[in-house]
């Protein structure tokens, strides 16, 4: 038996979201069926809203509702230091954190040669061109993931922006808290050496 066109439409658009299979999808669809029509009007709002709304920061690529972004509009963030991030949320774990005062750079991405992802389609000339363009800055921190992408994104990028004399640092990295040596991969492990510290 097929499933009524409307059912089936959402199935397929709640299968387009990752991580989501058909089983899941299914229980979604048939969930929102049953939904309040208010909670389905705000549902549907809320996905217009994400996608008519926002845009990227023309300064960092930050999403936000003005331009530029209320991080880089700010005269009180640290100008000498931008922390370079993968995506949109991993700026809103730094800032949920509270510790980090500076300035964003969010690439989009990394680079995979493998999936015809290089340079230009990640945020990356935009991040030169502002640092030709910001004498103040004085560091750029890493802050991407510790997978082979990320780590090769982070050397191409640090190639860009050395001969600047610009300072490029990574996150400290390594073993966490409670966790066995004998089941941490060699870059966690050489990452944990680099990044020590004295007692």
């Amino acid at each position: 038996m097929q499933y009524p066109t409307p059912i089936a439409h959402l199935i397929d658009s709640y299968m387009k979201l990752p991580g989501i299979g058909e089983k899941t999808a299914t229980r979604l669809a048939f969930y929102t069926l049953d939904m309040p029509d208010d909670d389905v009007n705000n549902f549907g709002t809320a996905l217009k809203d994400v996608k008519e709304k926002l845009r990227r920061c023309s300064v960092c690529g930050n999403i936000t509702e003005k331009d530029p972004c209320s991080i880089c509009a700010n005269p009180e963030r640290d100008q000498t230091t931008i922390m370079v991030v993968e995506q949109p949320k991993d700026v809103m774990a730094f800032e949920e954190m509270g510790e980090y005062t500076g300035l964003y750079h969010v690439l989009h991405g990394v680079l995979s040669p493998m999936d015809g992802i290089g340079p230009e389609e990640v945020n990356i000339k935009s991040l030169i061109v502002r640092l030709q363009k910001q004498d103040s800055v004085k560091e750029v921190i890493l802050a991407l993931n510790s997978t082979p992408e990320g780590e090769s994104t982070a050397m191409y990028i640090s190639k860009l922006i050395k001969p600047a004399g610009i300072k490029v640092t990574r996150l400290a990295a390594g073993l966490a808290v409670g966790s066995d040596i004998e089941y941490a991969n060699s870059i966690t492990l050489k990452r944990a050496v680099q990044g020590r510290t004295s007692i």
